[in-house]
């Protein structure tokens, strides 16, 4: 008796064992495609400014392709943001990057060398417009900044495009009727604090680092973009499609909304390549970038708003080949 169920017990164990392998086999072609080796060679990923989402993402991004491709060497270059990342790619400085969908489509307004190129990887997640004043502010209204010194994001900045529209759209000239500061969020929040500047433009994923150290030590508020505002703001035409009214939720900066939301505006951010970047590498970062979200998410909140249902929706630029390919074999 004893050796029957000795011989049970084995049998059990060898079936527990392969139904392991059978798991584990599940998994690796869950996570990678069976038979491929991983491609390899060297790519470089336009990120942002020191403090921001884009930079904080695209460093974690190139841990998640580390572990994919051991073999891709990922080079990251600091960018002043959006409309600066837009350009090295159709130009061909760098392979990928992160943009919103305003700058894309300015870029490709403008005629822009090799705008034509351009292709979309994945719908990520949504920049939402921060107008940032010390809590004593007689700022109430985007109207109130006339006469004030304003910091309007860096050059070749998406935050410079946005603050530019929403400025203009409240009758200001950025010119002549402020004085405009050349600071982003990586100089923006010390000079606010140390009383050079009255306010400043960001334009980021929720929170900013930035701005939650800012107010771990100094009161600030934001002021508020209303949808009527943002209506207005629309009727521009061109890229002000993209666009839209939204809130801030409470939850985004405790410290400083004090339980209550900001009616703001928020924009799509793009994952971005050219036309001529290999399909198969393509389509592996794509892989990539949609099976991380989790694991990235739990540094950089915005990361755990990309959806595959949603990612596909690259306008105003077509999908990349590679990533039509990943979309296609996930599709249910």
């Amino acid at each position: 008796m004893s050796k029957l169920f000795s011989r049970l017990g084995r049998r059990r164990a060898l079936q527990g064992a392969g139904a392991l392998f059978v798991v584990l086999g599940l998994l690796l072609w869950w996570l990678l495609p069976l038979g491929e080796e991983p491609p390899s060679g060297t790519i470089t990923f336009s990120t942002g400014t020191p403090h921001g989402v884009y930079q904080k993402y695209g460093s974690l991004l190139r841990k998640a392709f580390k572990r994919d491709m051991p073999e891709l060497d990922v080079r990251l270059q600091l960018s002043n943001g959006s409309q600066k990342n837009v350009a090295r790619v159709a130009t061909g400085t760098a392979d990928f990057t992160i943009a919103a969908a305003d700058a894309v489509e300015t870029y490709r307004e403008d005629g822009g060398p090799g705008a034509g190129q351009l292709r979309g990887v994945a719908r990520l997640y949504d920049d939402y417009v921060h107008i940032v004043v010390p809590r004593a502010s007689d700022v109430e209204s985007v109207e109130d900044l006339k006469g004030k010194r304003v910091a309007i994001g860096l050059p070749d900045s998406g935050v410079r495009l946005i603050a530019t529209q929403v400025l203009e759209t409240a009758g200001i000239d950025p010119r002549k009727d402020i004085t405009p500061l050349p600071d982003g969020i990586d100089t923006g929040p010390e000079r606010l604090k140390r009383g050079e500047i009255d306010a400043f433009f960001w334009s980021g994923g929720l929170p900013t680092d930035g701005l939650t150290e800012l107010a771990d030590d100094f009161e600030l508020r934001f002021v508020p973009l209303d949808a009527a505002f943002v209506a207005r703001l629309q009727s521009r035409g061109g890229a002000t499609r993209y666009y839209r009214p939204t809130v801030m939720p409470e939850s985004a900066y405790p410290a400083v909304q004090h339980g209550t939301p900001v009616p703001t505006m928020a924009v799509s951010n793009l994952l971005v390549t050219r036309a001529d970047v290999d399909a198969r590498l393509t389509e592996w970062l794509t892989r990539t970038v949609i099976r991380s979200r989790d694991r990235i998410g739990a540094d950089v909140h915005s990361a755990q708003l990309v959806d595959l249902r949603t990612a596909i929706y690259t306008d105003p630029v077509q999908l990349h080949e590679g990533a039509r390919r990943y979309y296609r074999s996930v599709k249910p």
